[in-house]
């Protein structure tokens, strides 16, 4: 399938703009480009409440965003993870993509603004998201939640962390995590690299350049790559681990790594739907003006919904 039109006229107007790539810049400027890019003009649906607050970390206070759709007692609960190699992007940049999913799911969202990198590199920002979930387990009946019906999702890097705060989850016996949502995660290293990692490694909205550029301020040293809650495809069992959906988006250099963890869960004994959208891109779900990402944030809420009602998936 040729990639979809209105994919196309994003992936256009990006090359329209005669701006450089991100990994040419500086950190802080790649940070305010999307920052605009991914907030401007942007239409927020209305939710009934968005709270903002601080909760203790590892280091320091994480904030996180909480979003409500109703006022109904014992709300499931998703913890939420966004996307940006660990290095860009915010609760802000994913609140979009977040009040959709409270709304369409029914289910208070907690959105996680967890350090980046190259300040706090890994495993930072893995560690303040697993405090975040262990926080929303411990506090989940005070905020109006369900603690037996707690979910972890993300996007990109933010998919990689959730998936890495399950193997946390299991191996510490943390807090019970019953769904994961991950949309086209990262799940293993850029090196040597899977089939869609070389056949879109350019001309996309993510580029195997950039890959390098969010991993080289992300991690120490190679040394960390055997980590299996960096990179979740290594561990040695994926066994015990929630249920999951896995999106990923055809022309996406991390199609290939969303489906072979899609695999080795499948392998391990746990419930997996697995979904690739075609003629998308990488990062489609934070584009509003792209008709497949409001069908994928429907599937996602719907696969949500069918999980926290216990009815399977």
């Amino acid at each position: 399938m040729p990639l979809d039109p209105q994919a196309q006229e994003w992936l256009d107007a990006a090359a329209a703009s005669g701006l450089p790539p991100i990994h040419f810049l500086r950190v802080a400027d790649a940070r305010q480009r999307m920052a605009t890019a991914l907030t401007a003009n942007v239409e927020l649906q209305d939710i009934y409440k968005a709270e903002d607050r601080l909760i203790p970390g590892p280091d320091t206070d994480i904030p996180i965003r909480i979003y409500t759709p109703n006022n109904a007692k014992s709300l499931p609960i998703l913890v939420f993870i966004h996307g940006g190699g660990g290095v860009i992007n915010s609760i802000t940049t994913h609140e979009r993509l977040c009040r959709l999913i409270a709304n369409q799911a029914e289910c208070i969202v907690v959105s996680v603004d967890y350090r980046l990198a190259p300040e706090y590199k890994f495993p930072a920002g893995l560690l303040d998201s697993y405090t975040a979930t262990r926080w929303v387990f411990d506090n989940a009946t005070d905020k109006g939640g369900d603690v037996h019906r707690i979910a972890i999702g993300g996007d990109s890097t933010g998919a990689q962390i959730a998936a890495g705060v399950t193997l946390l989850a299991r191996d510490r016996n943390g807090p019970t995590v019953i769904y994961q949502v991950l949309a086209y995660p990262a799940t293993d290293y850029y090196l040597p690299g899977t089939s869609s990692i070389q056949e879109y490694a350019t001309g996309y909205t993510l580029t195997r350049d950039m890959m390098i550029w969010f991993w080289n301020h992300y991690i120490h040293s190679n040394t960390d790559l055997n980590r299996p809650y960096l990179c979740p495809l290594r561990a040695k069992s994926l066994a015990n681990l929630p249920p999951a959906l896995i999106v990923t988006a055809n022309y996406d250099p991390l199609r290939d790594e969303g489906k072979k963890y899609a695999e080795r869960l499948e392998e391990a004994g746990v419930t997996v739907t697995y979904k690739n959208y075609e003629g998308m891109m990488h990062g489609f779900l934070l584009q509003p003006s792209v008709g497949a990402g409001v069908s994928a944030i429907s599937e996602i809420a719907t696969t949500l919904r069918r999980a926290f009602s216990g009815r399977g998936v």
